[in-house]
């Protein structure tokens, strides 16, 4: 699982996406997937707050890869954001998120759904690139760093 097939163009990247709380960010991450691919907003919010009751999807090192699977997604939806104020997201290592990947899949995803995770996961472990993708103000240089490096960390 490629992560230039979940990120579609730098359109869905935000790179200077505000919010002051975890689920102020998931409103606006779900308003824009579903101003760019028609689905609905709510159930995409809906999905997200659901796998955060389980547990949050804050990984650690100011990253959070909220995810979910929706049955009007056709195939993987990947957004990208960076904040420019680190938020609360009750992260394992309870620092504050700047960087968020969110990924909603098919219902009958499975394997895939596992598999673009763990892609996502591996690439925003690297320091570096977190470092870079902290430096980048634009979606296009952010989109680039996302899948110039994931063709640097394939499974």
């Amino acid at each position: 699982m490629e992560i230039e097939n979940l990120l579609l163009s730098p359109a869905h990247v935000l790179p200077h996406l505000k919010g002051a709380s975890k689920k102020q960010v998931l409103q606006e991450l779900t308003h824009r997937v579903a101003e760019l691919s028609g689905i609905h907003e709510r159930a995409a919010f809906d999905v997200l707050l659901e796998r955060e009751r389980l547990g949050s999807t804050g990984i650690g090192n100011g990253i959070a890869i909220p995810h979910g699977k929706l049955a009007e997604v056709k195939s993987m939806i990947g957004l990208f954001a960076r904040l420019d104020t680190p938020i609360d997201f009750d992260a394992v290592d309870e620092q504050p998120v700047d960087l968020i990947f969110m990924l909603l899949a098919p219902e009958g995803a499975g394997a895939d759904h596992l598999k673009a995770l763990a892609r996502v996961s591996r690439l925003l472990r690297d320091r570096a690139i977190c470092e870079k993708l902290r430096g980048a103000d634009k979606a296009d240089a952010i989109f680039a760093l996302l899948t110039d490096s994931a063709h640097s960390h394939a499974a």
